[in-house]
């Protein structure tokens, strides 16, 4: 017996245990990565990500440490927007621009790095650093807290460009 099928459809939105996922304008909310491929080039996609932490951490995707993920095999262009602030207000904010290589055995290369500091409001004697972290198929950004006993918030809203290399 033949059947029809039709194309995915929902009045009102589409929810995921009552969660509104994407809503009457088609707008993507409350989701945890996104990721967005071409359906041409199926070796590239474009995958965004949100990293926390607290003082002098790895930052993470949740609260048991979970990193970012990088295939094997694979050039990316990895772009973290990053802000720190303490209690009383302080910020640093910056631009980290990275290209990371994982090879075969899953052996990640951070090739280049570029800051672009927007704000930097450190006190003095204080030190807050960030920098790019790659790991055995993994990526994320060590952070630095020296001189203060301040707790130092760490967000970074991360994307990744990722293309097949062989």
């Amino acid at each position: 017996m033949a059947t029809t099928r039709e194309k995915f459809d929902s009045v009102g939105g589409f929810s995921i245990d009552k969660t509104v996922v994407v809503d009457e304008l088609r707008n993507a909310k409350d989701l945890n990565t996104l990721e967005i491929k071409n359906s041409f080039y199926s070796d590239s996609k474009i995958t965004n990500y949100i990293l926390r932490g607290l003082n002098t951490s790895v930052l993470a995707l949740d609260d048991v440490g979970t990193q970012i993920t990088i295939d094997t095999n694979t050039l990316n262009f990895i772009t973290g927007h990053i802000i720190c602030a303490n209690p009383q207000g302080t910020v640093l904010s910056l631009k980290i621009e990275s290209t990371l290589f994982c090879d075969a055995a899953g052996a990640t290369s951070v090739l280049s790095s570029m800051t672009t500091v927007i704000k930097d409001d450190i006190p003095s004697g204080q030190t807050w650093d960030i920098q790019p972290l790659g790991s055995t198929n993994r990526f994320s950004y060590t952070t630095t807290r020296a001189g203060t006993t301040n707790n130092l918030k760490w967000v970074a809203s991360t994307q990744v460009v990722s293309i097949t290399w062989q």
